[in-house]
């Protein structure tokens, strides 16, 4: 990372480390998390309490999808689930849930799976003997608030869920060769003394160009050599003053054109066929060109790999023979309903999640994922289509929720 851009996340950090309240600050950031300073229960739930009655509200998941249970007593003392008539609405960003509850055993039971995040503000009703009880509280997790200046100054982009496609790829090393036949050796046309050379190696010549002056040894008169072709001079064998007697004078090389060797591993190479779109990549994975599989050798080599050709117009000199590059061959495609970037991508808990904006608030969505590309993943659950998504710079948003310590309340 450059100095730059090191001091530039350090100071988002550092802002993002100086809003410590539960409220918007000057900034216009602020946080949405419950404390946990409620009063736990026998079942590891929340104690909810009005009068003489008390309900203890937990999200119960062993062995099962998350669900709500729920205990009642009056005065201390257990109640019959059936005497308990039991709601529970959960507010959710982008959409609400409710809840009823049917008696089981000595609990009772929700009928809704709580699908993560597990971040609402709840509202809970019981009726007893005629008298209905409410509480409410916030349970979020995963959440946290930015204002739009400090969003714009962090740099975050957002874009809808939707549709896309699938680009598979199969990854492989490989090196620029020079192209077949755009290689010239230059010779004298009668033999003498070198009496100038006006280039050098690395050069870049036009055909016709003066390149070396040589006095023939019959007639005495000098005469040019000149350049037959458009290229650079990659090899240099005479200097003034010597006879030329039959050597190679220079070596012109036309690298507008090069190859590009890729070797496939055998594991891949049932799924790579001449004619494939790829992508090469410098040593640091930069995108530095495209092309298609132009040929795939016959013969494998000692370790089994084949190597594909690839031809690269490369009139701007972004290949150089001998330079080791990476390819991405295309080998598959597919379009999606649903897909998101691997940019926006990021660990929460144990789930790979995306942060979804919902007005300001930035929330997780715990994604349920298939079939993936080197740019975008299939979305097979997790998040509805059309939701906003942070794809740039998720990274902060998932600092800001770690420093806010938003809790997973069961």
């Amino acid at each position: 990372m450059s100095r730059p851009l090191m001091a530039i996340t350090t100071i988002l950090l550092l802002a993002l480390a100086g809003c410590n309240d539960d409220h918007h600050d000057e900034a216009g950031h602020g946080h949405h998390e419950e404390t946990a300073d409620y009063e736990p229960g026998d079942h590891n739930g929340r104690m909810l309490r009005s009068d003489e009655l008390t309900i203890e509200l937990s999200i119960f998941e062993t062995g099962v999808p998350p669900e709500f249970r729920a205990w009642a007593t009056i005065a201390g003392k257990p109640l019959p689930p059936s005497e308990v008539d039991l709601r529970v609405r959960l507010i959710r960003l982008g959409g609400e849930d409710d809840i009823q509850f049917n008696p089981v055993g000595d609990y009772l039971r929700g009928d809704t799976v709580i699908y993560e995040p597990h971040s609402f503000a709840v509202e809970v009703k019981a009726t007893y003997r005629g008298k209905t009880h409410a509480w409410s509280y916030d349970s979020f997790e995963g959440r946290t608030l930015i204002e739009p200046n400090v969003a714009d100054s962090f740099g975050l982009v957002t874009e809808p869920v939707g549709p896309a496609t699938i680009r598979q790829h199969v990854h492989a090393y490989g090196r620029v060769s020079p192209a077949e036949g755009r290689e010239r050796s230059i010779t004298a046309r009668y033999e003498g003394q070198v009496k100038s050379v006006a280039v050098g190696v690395g050069d870049n010549v036009t055909k016709g160009q003066q390149l070396v002056t040589i006095e023939s040894s019959d007639s005495l008169q000098s005469y040019s050599v000149t350049a037959p072709i458009d290229g650079v001079i990659v090899d240099r064998g005479i200097n003034p003053g010597e006879q030329s007697n039959g050597r190679e004078l220079l070596r012109i090389a036309d690298h507008s054109v090069v190859w590009v060797f890729l070797e496939v591993f055998p594991r891949d190479l049932k799924r790579v066929q001449a004619g494939q779109p790829v992508i090469l990549l410098d040593t640091e994975e930069h995108p530095i060109g495209q092309a298609k599989l132009d040929w795939l050798s016959p013969v494998r080599n000692a370790d089994q790999s084949i190597d594909a050709r690839v031809v690269i117009e490369n009139k701007a000199g972004l290949f150089h023979p001998g330079q080791i590059v990476q390819g991405e061959i295309e080998v598959a495609t597919f379009d999606v309903p649903l897909a998101v970037k691997r940019s926006g991508l990021q660990s929460f808990r144990d789930f790979t999640v995306v942060y979804g904006k919902f007005g300001n608030e930035y929330e997780v969505r715990m994604l349920e994922l298939g079939r993936q590309g080197r740019e975008m993943i299939e979305v097979l659950g997790g998040i509805k289509p059309g939701v906003p998504y942070v794809t740039v710079n998720s990274y902060l948003v998932k600092a800001d929720i770690e420093k806010s310590g938003a809790s997973h309340d069961h």
